[in-house]
């Protein structure tokens, strides 16, 4: 079964009387533990055919199947549980809570959950992010990197099947993105969790098996990477 089936995906806007097309008849199949980058240039539509995927928005016409789940056919409320019971998110800018210490941050999608030792589980990933002596910070606290494994090991809490990364290494310096994505594929494969990669970097896409790239909305290639094998070892 695969776990993300995307069927001639369509996504529309009025504007002014105009109608913008901001994806246009995208399909493609993932299956469990495939990783997978979607790359193009600014405006091509990657973040919303990310956004779509997850489940966070509807499309225009076309289908989205998570898990085997079809997402627009569920409410909004039906379609946050699928988020919370299959999905991992990292995004450019971190997204925690500023209210909240690392911990807190990673122990939320636990408590979501209702699962019973919260508190330890979230310890030990971010024993496994390096952060073991970090979780009482607050995340302006803590450096951009430092901040981006508090929500690498957030994403993970929930052993999701699939892993949605927005431009997770944007906001970092290049020393700091190299730990970071480093980090992202040893967890994924340990974890055997989906890859979705949204990225200009196309250094970074090619340690994904499987490249598509996106102009004006629609895909204009689709490829297997000559160097997942080798750098995701």
């Amino acid at each position: 079964m695969s776990i993300l089936r995307v069927q001639n995906l369509t996504k529309t806007y009025q504007s002014g009387g105009r109608t913008l097309t901001v994806l246009d008849n995208v399909s493609f199949e993932l299956q469990p533990g495939d990783t997978f980058s979607i790359v193009g240039p600014s405006g091509s539509g990657k973040t919303t055919l990310l956004g779509l995927c997850a489940g966070l928005d509807r499309a225009s016409s076309g289908s989205v199947y998570l898990n085997d789940i079809r997402l627009d056919s569920l409410s909004e409320d039906e379609r946050a549980a699928v988020r919370n019971q299959y999905v991992g998110f990292i995004f450019q800018n971190f997204q925690l809570l500023p209210t909240l210490t690392a911990l807190e941050n990673v122990m939320v999608p636990l408590e979501l959950r209702g699962e019973k030792g919260a508190k330890r589980t979230a310890q030990e990933l971010l024993e496994r992010v390096g952060l073991a002596q970090r979780g009482h910070h607050y995340p302006t606290q803590l450096s951009g990197g430092e901040q981006q494994r508090v929500s690498l090991a957030r994403a993970f809490a929930n052993r999701p099947k699939i892993l949605f990364a927005d431009e997770p290494t944007g906001n970092l310096d290049t020393d700091t993105s190299a730990n970071v994505v480093d980090l992202i594929f040893t967890l994924n494969r340990e974890a055997g969790t989906t890859l979705v990669l949204v990225t200009h970097d196309l250094e970074l896409a090619s340690r994904t098996q499987r490249i598509i790239r996106i102009r004006g909305g629609a895909v204009v290639s689709d490829s297997v990477s000559e160097n997942a094998v080798e750098t995701t070892k």
